[in-house]
């Protein structure tokens, strides 16, 4: 099996899932995308995780991100799951569980690590592109929960990123300043990029407000 790697296209696949059959790339559209494995269904962890993430609903759409869960149990067990999460958590679930009983899924992304279970997917994210492109893949152990604020800090990121000549620094989050990339030292370019100026701290290290943020 080779593992993933950033750049990427993502596989695609057809698959059960609790709201009706899905074909990835078809599901996905012109849309990104973050899909995310759980080691079983009705497990602590990942109840507080779906929960959580429904709670997201309106800033993933804000973002114009859909988001699949998945798991190894078959449709029928996610069923039954959702009415757990949605009763413990106070959160609706309106994304679709992907039901991956024959591991097709689990297999095409390498979600099953071996040494640390033979059986259950690891907590994998995977997040994708519009042009079906891997751009972020986290993993995690079964028994820590993710942070699916950074998820959607890592989203802002990699959207802002795409579309001007920037990088985000330690700890960015939304609304604060970024850095200009160093390949970019045309002096005309660059006022034309950032009319309103820059900090330089050494020539590869120059501050810029965000330049999709009114100021």
């Amino acid at each position: 099996m080779t593992t993933l790697r950033l750049g990427d296209i993502a596989p695609d696949f057809q698959q059960d899932s609790t709201q009706g059959s899905i074909q990835f790339h078809k599901w996905l559209g012109d849309s990104w995308g973050v899909l995310f494995s759980h080691p079983a269904d009705f497990t602590p962890v990942c109840t507080t995780e779906l929960g959580y993430t429904a709670k997201l609903a309106d800033e993933f759409a804000r973002r114009n991100v859909k988001v699949a869960a998945l798991s190894i149990d078959p449709l029928d067990s996610h069923q039954k799951w959702v009415a757990d999460i949605e009763d413990t958590q106070q959160a609706s679930v309106g994304f679709p569980i992907i039901a991956d009983a024959d591991r097709k899924v689990a297999t095409l992304y390498d979600m099953i690590h071996p040494n640390a279970s033979l059986t259950a997917t690891v907590r994998s994210v995977f997040v994708i592109d519009p042009a079906k492109k891997v751009r972020l893949t986290i993993t995690y152990p079964a028994s820590t929960g993710r942070n699916f604020d950074e998820i959607l800090r890592v989203i802002d990121s990699l959207q802002l990123t795409d579309g001007y000549s920037v990088a985000t620094p330690v700890n960015w989050k939304d609304g604060e300043d970024v850095i200009i990339v160093p390949s970019l030292t045309d002096p005309d370019t660059l006022k034309q990029k950032f009319p309103n100026g820059w900090r330089t701290l050494r020539p590869y290290l120059r501050y810029v407000a965000q330049p999709n943020k009114a100021r």
